[in-house]
């Protein structure tokens, strides 16, 4: 602490009544003495505080205090608890729940009825880094179609909630999965905006529950590698960008859907 004497008593005629009056004992008081301060020749500089975010971390500066020359580390909303969104979707046909948590480690845990949807599942699962959950039940004794259907349906909308309001994020996701013969490309933007363009060549109809496709172009192969670059597409687009400082990826500011 600085202490100062103001000028208007060192200007005193007597130097004596001076030195006395800092030789003085003090008094001591029971009661609070109220004593104004005098500015100090260097005040201290304004103290910042910025909240990013109710995801993100706050950031407190004061310039008063020792100053590192380093620029800080820029820093990303918080995931502790993690994006998440569940969907439960039941029909005539089909009774589906969906959970994913875009913040996850790869759990794959998916029961459909159709095992290959749910080796895809596991793919999305493990090379995105979610943690997908889902139980689906439907009349697969008639058709694959209408779980596969409502599946990605029940999928696509918590996926939606997951995302929230996209600050921070990376919003655009491109990747390549090469899978043997099969090469699948991907290019999404997380926009808010519904748009799918898609040339896959499939060459049969099903992949059944053995591959005799030994040789050529593989059925198999081009869906899994599919699911492969969404996945590490999809796993892009919506990690945190950290120099975006939680800030919506767009230059209209707005990205969720209505």
């Amino acid at each position: 602490m600085e202490l100062s004497i103001s000028s208007r008593l060192l200007n005193t005629s007597s130097a004596a009544a001076v030195t006395a009056l800092l030789k003085s004992k003090p008094r001591v008081h029971h009661r609070h003495t109220s004593i104004p301060l005098l500015p100090l020749k260097h005040p201290f500089s304004p103290l910042t505080l910025k909240q990013m975010s109710n995801n993100s971390q706050s950031t407190l500066s004061c310039s008063s205090l020792p100053q590192n020359n380093t620029p800080p580390a820029p820093s990303s909303p918080s995931t502790a608890s993690g994006r998440i969104g569940e969907v439960k979707r039941v029909t005539k046909e089909t009774n589906v729940w969906v959970k994913i948590n875009l913040d996850g480690t790869g759990v794959a845990n998916s029961s459909t009825s159709i095992p290959f949807l749910d080796h895809m599942l596991d793919q999305l699962a493990s090379h995105g880094l979610f943690d997908v959950h889902v139980k689906a039940t439907g009349d697969i004794h008639i058709d694959d179609h209408h779980t596969n259907e409502d599946v990605a349906l029940a999928l696509g909308t918590a996926l939606l909630q997951s995302l929230g309001d996209r600050k921070g994020i990376n919003r655009f996701g491109d990747f390549s999965a090469p899978l043997d013969e099969a090469l699948i490309h991907v290019s999404l933007d997380l926009s808010g905006r519904p748009h799918l363009s898609y040339d896959l060549n499939i060459p049969t109809a099903r992949v059944g529950t053995y591959d005799t496709q030994l040789a050529g172009k593989n059925s198999h192969h081009i869906v899994e590698a599919t699911f492969k670059a969404f996945a590490r597409a999809l796993r892009q687009a919506t990690e945190y960008d950290p120099r975006r400082l939680g800030t919506i990826p767009s230059s209209k500011g707005v990205l969720s859907r209505s």
